[in-house]
């Protein structure tokens, strides 16, 4: 009985440690924000026309886990965008652009960081994508 119980107490203290563990993604006080901002460009490849992206999708990775977004969300009228609430860890921030090289005619500009602090606002500045 004794062997039982010291068992039973084992297991449950290793489980309260073990499920106590915050990992990135919802839950917390950090934020990340940031502006999208389009590049129009001419067929010579010059930059012809800058301006917010506005209704831009951005997408959101937790952790370095797996490469399938978490959370998502749309640009304002001003390019800008904000994910809320989240844990430390280290995140993935990622959007589409045109890209004539590519069969889809779209590539991947991303960003990958760690937020440190449970309160830490990440300003990712300001993030250019191209549109032909």
């Amino acid at each position: 009985m004794k062997n039982g119980l010291i068992l039973f107490f084992s297991i449950l203290t290793l489980s309260l440690t073990n499920s106590c563990k915050k990992v990135e993604g919802p839950g917390g006080g950090a934020v990340i924000k940031g502006v999208i901002q389009e590049q129009k460009y001419n067929a010579l490849g010059n930059v012809i026309a800058e301006y917010p992206a506005a209704n831009q999708s951005v997408y959101l990775i937790y952790g370095t886990t797996d490469q399938f977004y978490d959370d998502d969300v749309k640009t304002s009228y001003d390019g800008s965008f904000v994910f809320n609430y989240l844990q430390k860890g280290t995140y993935t921030v990622f959007v589409y652009e045109d890209n004539a090289n590519e069969p889809s005619g779209k590539s991947v500009v991303k960003e990958t960081f760690e937020i440190t602090d449970k309160g830490e606002v990440k300003d990712l500045g300001t993030i250019n994508i191209k549109k032909l």
